[in-house]
């Protein structure tokens, strides 16, 4: 059996310039990087500013495990279903980040037959998008070090420093740190951070900017420390914007990218879902919305995170209302939050389905509370039996959502016909009727409250003195009315990542809260999340090579 980077060796790729056409795009609205990559120019999202909407589907997935769920496959083979249909459609995906592709879980460019290419150059450095993020986060660090280096007028307190470095891989020695060692001309001593490049706050900012003066008011507004007196400091006030600014002048352009069947992708912007918001850029799904009937997009990790904060940070602030919704699982997951080892989930096992099924069950109902139609999909393993196939069937039907067996990573757009068929079906039968989970008006505490227990099903919220101590400081600063950004595993439903199938009766536990006035959402830290993750006993990263003609191996 071919590999997942071997399929996409083998693929004939036509010019993007092609790929394009599609779209209703000439050259002249594409800006070129090589013959397969290609970003969209300021001018040609004008002009398509004034088209009508085409329908916006998001695909998102019961909670992840080691037996794999497949998310990206499934959105890449839908795109492909609807091309092969003859729909105009295109993709809305995010870029994979560095760190994830070296670490254990790999890159995020699908798999099998359904894949979008170049997939080396996508999770590798793409267009160098990631980069820009990544020096413009690390810019503004720099020059508030100066800042109090050269005589501190603004007085930043530098115990009060929120500001951290960022990036794009797994490396757990600069979690914590200390700066400024030396001499007197070293810096000052102080303690510092590191996350990593997709948990930067300017990467939820490009990914929630509408164009460049948007991208500009909200990246002077990032506070990056506090005074003595308490006051924030932003990165206006230490003149940092427009630099940070110029940094991103590119990286503010989608993507354009194909799939195995040429059909267009726009792959833009990449936040953690377990940490950030974890969907891809505004201005991507915008255009993607103006140039196609269909537009297949995804959003990160399991549904109680990924398609919590699309519904909820995204659609609000963007203004997008989601036709439908695609929940991918495998009988293979299920039977995993069922208490099967990994190393026995191909074995035919109906008592571990019964019993893991409930974490399935736990996603319909969170997505049906947010009005929009549900279709469930079983992303499909040959060892998949027709017993184990026809209960989750069942099982759905008696939930009021549809259901559709996927076959696109061994068949591509072929086997995604019928879950393609099963979505305009649903779109032409079944209005949306989407509404966020919560009101702007609620507290801090009351939102993150009515997700834990309503998305969660926690029977509350256990907040740290600290966290509830910034909560209150994010509200006196007039910011009580942002959304709040849950930074929680995405493993389990609750806190505890080994808390596998449907918890109950669990507390959610807040360790700390901090506010990112440019992206306008609040991040709320549950259980042990971290920031910077770090690399598994056996990284990726030892598998991959290039051979002496050139070619990459090993990535998947």
């Amino acid at each position: 059996m071919k590999s997942d980077i071997e399929i996409a060796q083998e693929a004939v790729m036509l010019p993007i310039k092609e790929v394009a056409t599609q779209l209703g795009l000439t050259e002249d609205d594409l800006e070129l990087y090589g013959k397969y990559k290609a970003k969209l120019s300021d001018d040609c999202m004008n002009r398509f500013a004034d088209e009508e909407d085409g329908k916006l589907i998001l695909v998102t997935a019961i909670n992840p495990t080691p037996a794999g769920e497949g998310k990206t496959t499934t959105s890449v083979g839908l795109g492909q279903a609807f091309g092969r249909m003859g729909k105009k459609a295109v993709l809305a995906l995010r870029e994979p980040s560095l760190g994830p592709c070296f670490g254990i879980k790999g890159g995020a460019a699908g798999g099998g037959y359904a894949q979008v290419v170049p997939m080396e150059d996508l999770n590798l450095h793409f267009t160098g998008d990631f980069h820009a993020i990544t020096s413009a986060n690390n810019l503004l660090a720099a020059l508030l070090d100066n800042h109090i280096q050269q005589g501190n007028a603004l007085g930043i307190d530098p115990r009060q420093v929120t500001w951290k470095r960022c990036l794009d891989m797994n490396d757990r020695v600069l979690r914590n740190i200390v700066v400024g060692l030396g001499s007197k001309m070293d810096g000052m001593v102080r303690e510092d951070h590191f996350v990593i490049t997709v948990a930067s706050e300017i990467m939820a900012v490009l990914c929630l900017a509408n164009d460049m003066n948007d991208l500009k008011r909200r990246l002077g507004k990032i506070i990056v420390a506090y005074t003595f007196d308490g006051k924030p400091v932003t990165a206006d006030d230490l003149q940092a914007t427009g630099a940070m600014a110029a940094l991103l002048k590119d990286a503010i352009k989608p993507n354009l990218i194909q799939t195995l069947e040429h059909t267009p992708a726009l792959v833009h912007g990449g936040p953690f879902a377990n940490i950030a918001h974890g969907c891809n850029s505004v201005r991507a799904t915008k255009s993607a919305l103006k140039m196609a009937d269909y537009v297949i997009t995804e959003a990160g990790f399991g549904a109680d995170l990924g398609a919590e904060k699309f519904f909820d940070i995204k659609c609000r602030k963007a203004g997008l209302t989601p036709d439908a919704v695609v929940l991918v699982a495998t009988i293979r997951a299920l039977k995993y939050n069922g208490g099967v080892p990994k190393a026995d989930l191909s074995a035919e096992n109906m008592d571990a389905l019964k019993k893991g099924i409930v974490n399935l069950e736990k996603h319909i109902e969170n997505l049906q509370k947010y009005g929009v139609p549900v279709v469930v999909t079983l992303n499909s393993f040959v060892t998949d039996t027709a017993e184990e196939t026809a209960f989750v069937e069942e099982f759905c039907r008696q939930r009021g959502c549809e259901f559709a067996l996927s076959e696109v990573w061994e068949k591509g757009g072929e086997g995604g016909v019928a879950l393609a068929e099963k979505i305009l079906e649903v779109l032409e039968t079944k209005e949306s009727n989407f509404k966020p989970l919560y009101k702007d008006d609620l507290s801090l505490e009351e939102k993150v409250n009515v997700i834990a227990k309503e998305i969660y099903g926690a029977d509350g919220v256990e907040f740290s003195p600290a966290a509830k101590k910034e909560l209150d400081r994010i509200t006196s600063m007039g910011m009580g009315h942002f959304p709040v950004c849950m930074a929680k595993t995405q493993y389990s439903l609750s806190d505890d990542p080994k808390a596998l199938g449907r918890p109950e009766h669990f507390t959610l536990h807040v360790r700390e809260a901090y506010v990112c006035a440019g992206a306008e959402f609040v991040v709320v830290v549950t259980g042990s999340i971290m920031t910077m993750p770090g690399l598994p006993k056996v990284p990726a990263a030892n598998g991959i090579d290039v051979t002496d003609e050139g070619v990459i191996t090993g990535l998947f």
